[in-house]
C-alpha cells in the first residue's frame, strides 16, 4: 500500500538528484542561510510534481495535505516549494479548514518565494471555489491575518484577493476591508504589505 511517505520519499531523491551546488550557493545568498537547498531549479521542482502525480494517481484531499505537510516538515526550500507546486496543482480539493494548515505554513515561510505562491496561487483560488458558509469562516480567517502582528500573514491577506481581480472577479468591499485592517495602527506600516496593496491594486481594485 502506498503512502503519503512513499510520496515523499520519492520526492525527495527526484529533487536531491536534480540538485546544483552552484544554485545551491545561489539560493542561499538570494534567500539566507535560514533554509537548507539543494540546488534543484523551480522547473525541475515543478517536473518533480508532476511525476509524483503519475507515479502515485488518486491522491484525495487528505493524502495531499499529508504530503503537503510532510515535504513542509524539513527547512528544505526545494522540499516547500513542491509543496506548494502540490497544492497549486491540486487547490481543486482544499477546503477553508485547511487555512489553519497553510496558516503555519505562511508562519514559517521564511522567504516570499515560498509565502507569496501560497497567497496567490492557493489561498486566492480556493477562496474562489468557496461558497456559503465554507466562504464566510475563511474570510474570517483571512480578517484574523489582516488584523494580527505577523507580517507574512499580513501580506497574504491581501495577496489571496488578487487571483479574484485579475479574473475580473474581484470584490471590492472585501478588499477595502482588508486594507483598512492591514494598516491599522496596531501593527505599524510594513513596506511588504504596502506593496502588495499595491500590486492589487494594479490588478484593479478599487
Amino acid at each position: 500500500m502506498t503512502t503519503t511517505s512513499d510520496a515523499a520519499d520519492f520526492i525527495d531523491e527526484a529533487l536531491q538528484y536534480e540538485s546544483s551546488w552552484e544554485r545551491a550557493e545561489d539560493y542561499e545568498r538570494r534567500f539566507g542561510t535560514g533554509l537548507t537547498y539543494y540546488g534543484a531549479s523551480v522547473g525541475a521542482v515543478r517536473g518533480t510534481i508532476r511525476n509524483a502525480e503519475r507515479r502515485f494517481p488518486g491522491l484525495g484531499h487528505d493524502d495531499v495535505t499529508a504530503l503537503a505537510a510532510d515535504l513542509w516538515a524539513r527547512p528544505v526550500f526545494e522540499r516547500r516549494l513542491a509543496a506548494v507546486v502540490l497544492l497549486q496543482s491540486t487547490v481543486r480539493l482544499l477546503r477553508h479548514s485547511d487555512l489553519t494548515r497553510i496558516e503555519g505554513f505562511l508562519r514559517s515561510a521564511q522567504v516570499p518565494d515560498l509565502a507569496d505562491p501560497l497567497a496567490m496561487d492557493v489561498v486566492g483560488p480556493m477562496l474562489l471555489g468557496l461558497r456559503g458558509q465554507d466562504a464566510a469562516r475563511a474570510a474570517s480567517v483571512l480578517d484574523r491575518w489582516a488584523a494580527g502582528q505577523d507580517p507574512a500573514l499580513r501580506r497574504a491577506a491581501v495577496l489571496a484577493h488578487l487571483p479574484a481581480f485579475r479574473s475580473g472577479r474581484g470584490d471590492d468591499a472585501a478588499f477595502r476591508r482588508t486594507v483598512r485592517l492591514v494598516t491599522g495602527a496596531g501593527q505599524g506600516r510594513v513596506p511588504a504589505v504596502d506593496d502588495a496593496v499595491e500590486l492589487v491594486r494594479g490588478s484593479g481594485a478599487a
